[in-house]
């Protein structure tokens, strides 16, 4: 299942349907801009009424990933919607790569130095238009 976007794939691993592998790649302009992070995708008898439970292979250093790649993301808990399909989540990890939540974070160390980071792009960015009006 190429999904239609080339920074996600995904499909079944060849001897059992509930388990697949997953593929996606950081989006542009992104810290995680050209990086390709492997996932592990595994569904229950449930899905699609539960979500299926997935984890990062790859190390990932992300607010919302913890060290043994468990993902903290909304659609994969308690706003699971049967209509959402490998292609919406996988999306959805992919986006939230770029923008984390870092409200809710599983690495407190990555948000810590995600937020600090975050300062810096702004202040930049606001000395950058500041200085372009004159």
């Amino acid at each position: 299942m190429g999904l239609n976007n080339p920074g996600a794939s995904a499909f079944p691993e060849e001897d059992n349907i509930f388990c697949w592998k997953g593929a996606i790649k950081g989006s542009k302009e992104t810290v995680s801009e050209g990086t390709e992070y492997r996932l592990s995708l595994s569904f229950s008898s449930d899905y699609p009424f539960k979500p299926p439970k997935i984890k990062f292979q790859t190390t990932c250093f992300h607010p919302n990933v913890d060290v043994y790649g468990n993902i903290c993301l909304d659609i994969l808990q308690d706003k699971w919607s049967s209509a959402y399909d490998v292609r919406t989540i996988l999306l959805s990890i992919q986006s939230l790569l770029g923008e984390p939540n870092i409200s809710s974070p599983l690495n407190t160390q990555a948000a810590q130095l995600w937020s600090n980071q975050e300062g810096n792009v702004k202040k930049k960015k606001k000395m950058q238009v500041s200085h372009s009006i004159f």
